[in-house]
């Protein structure tokens, strides 16, 4: 049934995106996110559907879209150059197989960000695409959130749609991604126009966001506990009252231990004293291996250059051997070919100093974009202008906890994040238009030209922000 459903609901959306061809766009989204050929064991499983929509998207914005007026941001510009760095130093990668087969959705994820900034053009089409995004996520975290509440968690155990822990499926990875999520999802219930604000939609999105952040629990991911902290640090600059919303974090936060699983409680105790715990005592290792690689490779090693790591360390573990002594264990651990465990350093590792540069620009400069938005718009008391400030906020909430949580996971390509980056490019570039002075061909334009909507746009009515 559900392979039925899902067949169903992916060719719907594509025959749909014939009528509407901006609906491609949003297909692609909820495939490369969701991954329902993954979910899927039949017909979706045969067919390349993720190919299919972008050919759609791309072909439909040749061929329909209103181009003039588009300009190539400077994001956009470090996107290229990093997309363009990543192909050379795949070429000439030191494990030329497996680089090509990561280079394989990499160059996607790179170019369909490059791409959204050039269709996704008003205010409509940002709000579609963060919408169909969150509630693409929230097939994968809702159900992750309700086992997590029935006690069917557990680091590498809880069960999702599929049995892959790879990708968006991965525990700190998907923790990651659902907190830095949090924000948007506030957001549309707030500001959306396509489900208006409501008794509904705010319920929804409060029972979105708490799902969101039961994933940490339910994968027992410390990464995820991180990412929950830095979330709740950066929403005082919003409250009015910080030292009340404090307090009422810290209340729910002391009713709810006892509530946690102990297994939670002993994994997250690690994170004061790595040395007793494997998992965090390898990360430590494989970033010096990772440092003392990019002394001798300054271009780095190409696409899945830890493969040829090795290095060993020792493992501290303390157990009470009674009469108040305490016996101190040393195990000595030999380890090869382990992952990063940090988005930097996959980059140093991979695409060296010139790539880690790229990369940390493209990241920090959105931050800055983010906030002169936010700046800009901050005395502007009308209904566009609230909207897209709160919007800059929550992408920029959202993507610095991305960035704390790839200090601890390897997630430097992760697809969900380059559509944030898109969004964010999408949603500067609307505003720099909106309130920079009309250009010649626009004050020549007949009036009945100017008022048509574009194409998969609402019409524009008195009060209707979707434009």
């Amino acid at each position: 049934m559900l392979n039925l459903f899902l067949t169903a609901f992916v060719a719907a959306f594509m025959v749909a995106g014939l009528r509407r061809p901006f609906l491609f766009v949003l297909a692609y989204a909820y495939i490369d996110i969701v991954a329902p050929q993954k979910v899927s064991w039949g017909f979706l499983q045969s067919i390349p559907i993720s190919l299919i929509a972008f050919l759609g998207a791309v072909t439909a914005w040749v061929i329909a879209e209103d181009k003039r007026g588009i300009r190539f941001s400077p994001r956009q510009f470090v996107l290229l150059l990093l997309l363009i760095y990543c192909g050379l130093t795949t070429r000439t990668a030191d494990f030329p197989d497996e680089a090509l087969e990561k280079w394989s959705w990499v160059w996607k994820a790179l170019i369909f960000a490059l791409f959204l900034p050039l269709t996704v053009r008003t205010r409509l089409r940002i709000e579609a695409l963060a919408l169909v995004m969150v509630l693409s996520l929230g097939t994968i975290v809702i159900g992750g959130g309700i086992k997590t509440l029935a006690g069917g968690g557990g680091y590498g155990q809880l069960k999702l749609l599929v049995n892959d822990n790879t990708g968006i499926y991965e525990g700190s990875t998907l923790s990651t991604v659902a907190v830095a999520s949090i924000p948007l999802i506030l957001w549309l219930a707030r500001y959306g126009t396509i489900f208006k604000p409501g008794k509904l939609v705010t319920l929804f999105a409060i029972a979105l966001a708490f799902s969101c952040s039961l994933i940490p629990v339910g994968t027992q991911t410390r990464t995820g506990l991180i990412c929950l902290v830095i979330l709740i640090a950066l929403s005082l600059r919003t409250v009015k009252r910080p030292l009340l919303y404090i307090g009422i974090i810290g209340a729910l936060a002391t009713v709810a231990v006892p509530f946690l699983p102990q297994s939670y409680i002993e994994r997250m105790n690690t994170i004061e004293n790595h040395k007793s715990d494997q998992s965090a005592s390898t990360r430590m290792a494989v970033w010096k291996w990772t440092i003392d690689f990019a002394k001798l490779h300054p271009f780095g090693g190409g696409f899945e250059a830890y493969r040829q790591n090795s290095f060993s360390y020792d493992t501290v573990k303390a157990e009470n051997a009674g009469d108040n002594n305490t016996a101190i264990e040393t195990e000595r651990i030999e380890e090869k070919a382990r992952a990063y465990h940090s988005g930097y350093f996959e980059m140093l590792g991979e695409q060296g100093y010139p790539g880690l540069a790229l990369w940390l620009i493209l990241h920090f400069s959105g931050l800055l974009q983010l906030e002169l938005i936010q700046r800009r718009l901050r005395r502007r008391d009308d209904a566009e202008s609230r909207s897209d400030r709160s919007l800059a906020l929550a992408l920029q909430s959202g993507h610095c906890v991305y960035l704390f949580g790839a200090l601890f996971v390897g997630i430097a390509f992760q697809p969900f994040i380059f559509m944030l980056i898109g969004l964010q490019i999408a949603l500067a570039m609307q505003v720099a238009r909106r309130l920079a002075p009309p250009l010649e061909w626009q004050r020549r334009k007949p009036k009945a030209a100017v008022a048509s909507p574009e194409p998969g746009d609402a019409p524009r009515q008195p009060g209707n922000l979707a434009r």
